[in-house]
């Protein structure tokens, strides 16, 4: 099955081929896409629905999320982040193991300072620990969740030494999901995320921009 009008849509909003705020006329997307503006207006209607874009009086637009909301994100995603990681920590298999190994050795190889390349290899050990899980409903949560966050293209990863401390947390939390400890791949996956929160509360000081 081919890849639909929604996902197409949905895929470049969250590439940040569409920015927040901007604006997503029905005749351009229709020319856009090679499609009619009738499954266009479907694809909208379903990408509203997941508070992706929104409708003003100017029209619909990807949706811009506030400070306040992004940090609320982050605040949910710690509870989350905790249940997930203590799932793992029980249920994980040695196929997940394995995984999850692979993305932390991918993180430590990577030798750049590209926001946007860090973000990608974090997401990938994070998926890794939801997919451990093996918890249907926290990993849609998750991506739910997560899918609001990288939409922004500044990453709290290039944020001073935050990519040097996540690699530590990162093998911390892999070494208690490997010995099956829940309690501490929790409170370890609920700090980390909290140390996430607070690096982006500091870079809100920095500047009102939500980005």
């Amino acid at each position: 099955m081919g890849t639909s009008l929604y996902e197409l849509i949905r895929s470049d909003i969250i590439a940040g081929v569409y920015r927040p705020g901007e604006p997503l006329g029905e005749t351009a997307l229709a020319a856009k896409y090679g499609k009619s503006r009738t499954p266009i207006r479907e694809a909208l209607q379903r990408l509203s629905d997941e508070r992706l874009i929104e409708r003003t009086t100017r029209g619909v637009q990807v949706r811009v999320s506030t400070p306040e909301e992004i940090l609320d994100i982050y605040d949910v995603r710690i509870t989350l982040e905790g249940a997930a990681a203590r799932s793992a920590a029980l249920r994980r298999t040695d196929l997940d193991l394995v995984n999850l190994r692979r993305a932390h050795e991918a993180m430590t190889a990577y030798s750049g300072t590209t926001g946007s390349e860090r973000a990608e290899l974090n997401r990938v050990f994070h998926e890794a620990i939801w997919i451990a899980s093996h918890s249907p409903t926290l990993l849609d949560l998750l991506m739910r969740l997560n899918t609001h966050l990288i939409r922004y293209p500044t990453s709290t990863l290039t944020h001073g030494e935050r990519w040097e401390r996540v690699l530590v947390e990162h093998l911390e939390l892999l070494a208690a999901i490997e010995n099956r400890d829940g309690d501490l791949a929790q409170r370890l996956a609920e700090g980390h995320m909290s140390g996430a929160r607070d690096v982006r509360l500091q870079m809100y000081g920095a500047t009102p921009d939500p980005a």
